[in-house]
């Protein structure tokens, strides 16, 4: 068969997808099982939905209604989040905001738990309201502790200084007037031993509280952040809002407890932290308290290291053990977004049942990656992600499209469990759309895109589930610098232990090693002394085997870890520094002999006689190339298209490549698999086609054909089964029917005639409808053909801009926002991504035809022509707990069928 030549390239991929479905021969039984559940995924590879109780403002009745259509748009489960309210308790329109943890909300969460087991929905519970953990049940003396620095101004001949009061949860430590602790304290004051000739400063230490309120609480949750460094708050706080909550599960407990990222501002201290700090570090960090605030000389750093690695330990003892010993108690697993401040690493998540990221970034050090590595370390083959933060705001704007853009991006990540966010409650009777978060995405039934709800779930249900498929198979492990972090810890500005990581490394490493065609994950000096070791050429990491070590700008190294590296790279392992090679031992402690052997090792790895271990100066510019010297790629492109990446998982019997255009133009690519001698099948998630491709063998491995539509994805599966062949003898061509005029279009009960098409918004009377449209129109077909395609037209690119926060597709679509076809009354599929073809020769007959073809934009429109809401007596309730995002953007948006149709026939 001939493709007519003068058709675009995608549109010939798709019609060889779409004629040529190639019938497999069945000759590995596991790859046959592969197949069956990528066709038919199961049920836990559903994505779920972080779902808002607002107030809680709940009733059992529409608990139950949400949770039915929640099943029915292919959404497996929620995560129960109460946050703030949204309303005023109005008896005449049942409206009652329930108190967190009151017997008539802990009621609701026990109906929804046995409603949701009813229906084979998956909950997990958060513990406690809104974020971080705590609440009223947290006293002063439990709250999150900062180390408190009040410099004070001393005057010329000043003796007697007054100091700061010592409040509730207060203690005083020490006070210094530069390197001289003062100790002469009476009266409220420190007196001076002489009188300075000069203006000086001296510095009061006081261990302090942040005096953080947690964040979006519901009624009755508001108070103090917990200590997470003080074993005493967290099991006060299991006892006091964790027992209530799960014993509202009567013997039948969630899947996960959840608690979301460690975002405990300014929390660097807690009241015994010099004595841990004395136990742990072998010294006294009093008199070296100076050290945290200002540079005293050569040991700044290492006291520093020493103040940010005991910071980690405690929060690990004091806060990560318990919680997943809690859990493990209650029968359920602890689900964890393990980054933030306190300063949790990727060791950190060791002690989680389910490590959790977030975030679109997939070429920087960011949280989604930084989860999917420590889960792969730690051999858990599920990692959740918060999915869809920020998408494209307001709330409301963003549409499917938009959806399937950023969860191709955590998939990228090695992220295979999509937790939305999310879901907003709205009672009964509320003003369309209903209720929502202050600043996130909407997908529940109010966003009339709903109709194509299902078809996006299942398209992510099944990518979910083939990312879960045998083991990652990442070359690089890619070292995480946390002493250099430490060191560059400072009080009042104690960073995310990411974030500081992050501005270690900087922008471009990560990115660097992906784009030279490899994948990674990464792992810290806990983590290789906890499951590290060399086995032959390789370092083991857990299960996972890695070909190559990435030391970005790494300076501090522990000896231990030094040595495994220098372990590995005698047995022909790959060592590569970026910048400069590592060449201090970190710690106030480490000795002369520590320091000098980490010269000599350092020196030993990076000699010019060791052939696979290198310094790279510039990653921008060298790594790439120094890699590929180094190892053949696992993915390699003829020119480089940064938009494209791809994730890689083996099986016994498959070699599974997950490849995404992130792109909003369609990318034309030859790209080359390091797998020999396997058949290659391109399997599409999008409609769960399969059809074999010809492979070219090199010496590199074996080379594609592989064309990709804007924000596109594919799987590339390589196996031994036989592929058969595609038949090519029909020389016909193909011709195009022009479909683009002459519709009958019922909108708002409306009936019109659209002669040409074009946006509803044009229209004054629906310039602000928020809906479905119906669109019809009849044809002829004198011959029923194998394929009849349907293409909506194509796709504009738009040019990105920088956002806020969050991330949205940069695509202007010739289907405002997602559509269902329907031909001669039967459901076809829906269309909400590119390429916007569908075939619908099976749904067609000798003659007049009759398409139907359903159009829903998204409720921006309605939103941007009828007045908000008005949160006035709502704030001079309970406070201003929340403040609605980006409203300056609400504008009328087009909707409806906007390209130019036609029928591709042959």
């Amino acid at each position: 068969m001939q493709i007519n030549k003068n058709l675009p390239a995608l549109l010939r991929i798709f019609l060889l997808s779409a004629l040529l479905f190639v019938t497999v021969i069945a000759q590995n039984p596991d790859v046959e099982t592969l197949e069956r559940g990528f066709k038919n995924p199961p049920d836990d590879a559903r994505i779920m939905m972080r779902w808002w109780w607002f107030g809680p403002t709940v009733t059992k009745a529409e608990l139950e209604r949400e949770m039915i259509l929640m099943k029915a748009g292919g959404i497996g489960g929620f995560e129960i989040q109460p946050v703030y309210p949204v309303v005023l308790d109005d008896p005449t329109k049942g409206l009652k905001n329930l108190p967190f943890l009151s017997p008539e909300f802990l009621d609701a969460v026990k109906f929804t738990q046995e409603k949701a087991k009813e229906l084979g929905l998956r909950v997990d519970l958060t513990i406690g309201s809104g974020w971080p953990y705590g609440g009223p049940s947290v006293p002063v003396t439990q709250a999150s502790g900062r180390l408190k620095v009040d410099r004070l101004k001393v005057a010329a001949n000043q003796r007697r200084v007054p100091l700061p009061i010592i409040n509730e949860g207060e203690k005083l430590l020490a006070i210094f007037q530069g390197s001289t602790e003062l100790k002469d304290v009476k009266d409220g004051a420190v007196w001076l031993p002489a009188n300075p000739e000069s203006a000086t400063e001296i510095l009061v230490f006081i261990a302090s509280r942040t005096g953080m309120q947690v964040k979006r609480p519901s009624v009755g949750a508001e108070g103090f952040v917990l200590d997470h460094y003080d074993r005493n708050a967290i099991d006060s706080y299991l006892k006091n809002v964790g027992d209530p909550l799960m014993k509202s599960f009567v013997g039948n407990p969630p899947l996960a407890i959840f608690c979301d990222s460690l975002e405990v501002f300014n929390s660097d201290w807690t009241s015994d932290f010099l004595e841990e700090f004395q136990k742990r570090r072998g010294y006294d960090l009093k008199p070296y308290l100076p050290a945290l605030v200002k540079d005293i000389g050569k040991d700044t750093g290492a006291i520093r290291q020493d103040w940010g690695r005991t910071l980690n330990e405690l929060l690990n003892e004091k806060f990560m053990i318990p919680m997943r010993d809690w859990a493990k108690r209650n029968n359920t697993k602890f689900r964890i977004q393990g980054y933030g401040l306190p300063p949790a690493t990727i060791a950190s998540n060791a002690y989680a049942d389910i490590s959790e990221g977030e975030g679109a970034q997939w070429k920087v050090l960011r949280a989604a990656r930084w989860a999917s590595s420590a889960n792969h370390l730690y051999g858990r083959n599920i990692t959740t992600s918060e999915t869809w933060t920020w998408l494209h705001s307001p709330s409301f704007r963003a549409t499917p499209l938009d959806m399937k853009a950023e969860a191709d991006l955590h998939f990228l990540q090695g992220i295979n469990q999509l937790i939305g966010h999310g879901w907003p409650y709205t009672a009964e009777g509320q003003e369309y759309p209903g209720w929502r978060l202050y600043a996130a995405a909407v997908f529940n039934e109010k966003n009339p895109w709903w109709i194509v709800m299902p078809d996006i779930s299942k398209y992510l249900q099944r990518t979910s589930w083939i990312l879960r498929q045998g083991q990652p198979a990442n070359d690089i492990a890619f070292y995480l610098p946390n002493s250099d972090a430490y060191a560059g810890f400072v009080n009042g500005k104690v960073h995310y232990m990411i974030e500081a990581l992050k501005d270690r490394i900087g922008e471009d490493v990560v990115a660097k090693t992906l784009e030279a065609g490899y994948n990674l994950d990464f792992f810290d000096d806990e983590v290789l002394q906890q499951i590290g070791s060399v086995k032959n050429n390789s370092l083991q990491l857990g299960a996972n085997q890695y070909k190559a070590v990435i030391l970005p700008n790494v300076e501090r190294i522990p000896l231990n870890t030094l040595r495994k590296l220098e372990e590995f790279s005698k047995n022909g392992g790959i060592v590569i520094a970026t910048r400069q090679a590592p060449n201090i031992a970190p710690g106030f402690k480490a000795t002369d002999a520590e320091r000098k052997e980490i010269q000599e090792i350092s020196a030993r790895i990076f000699s010019s006689a060791n052939a696979k271990t290198a310094v790279v100066k510039d990653e921008k510019t060298e790594l790439a190339e120094k890699l590929n010297s180094l190892l053949r790629p696992d993915f390699a492109l003829e020119k480089p298209v940064n938009e494209i990446g791809f994730i890689h998982r083996r099986t016994e019997n498959a070699e599974i490549y997950f490849v995404v255009n992130s792109s909003n133009t369609t990318q034309e690519l030859h790209p080359t698999f390091r797998v020999n001698g396997l058949q290659c099948e391109v399997w599409n998630p999008l409609n769960s086609l399969i059809f074999g491709t010809a492979t070219e063998t090199t010496k590199e491995g074996e080379k594609i054909n592989l064309t990709i539509e804007a924000y596109g994805s594919r799987l590339i599966i390589f196996s031994r089964r036989n592929t058969g062949s595609f038949l090519e003898k029909d020389n016909n061509e193909y011709r195009e029917v022009d479909l683009s005029h002459d519709w009958q279009v019922n909108i708002n009960h409306q009936n019109l005639s659209m002669k040409n098409l074009q946006s509803w918004t044009d229209n004054e009377d629906t310039k602000y409808f928020s809906g479905v449209a119906m669109y019809e129109k009849m044809f002829t077909l004198p011959k029923i053909s194998r394929s009849v395609l349907l293409d909506f037209g194509g796709s504009n690119p738009i040019q990105p801009t920088a956002l806020k926060n969050g991330s949205r597709s940069w695509l202007d679509a010739p289907i405002r926002d997602a559509a269902v076809v329907y031909v001669n009354d039967k459901r076809v599929r829906a269309i909400f991504c590119p390429p916007y073809i569908v075939n619908i020769a099976p749904f067609l007959k000798n003659g007049e035809n009759k398409i139907r073809i359903e159009v829903a934009n998204t409720a921006i429109n309605y939103l941007a022509g009828h007045r908000l809401p008005d949160y006035k007596l709502l704030n001079l309730r309970f406070g201003e707990r929340f403040q609605p995002q980006d409203m300056e953007n609400l504008q009328s948006l087009p909707s409806g069928l906007l390209g130019n149709i036609k029928l591709i026939v042959r």
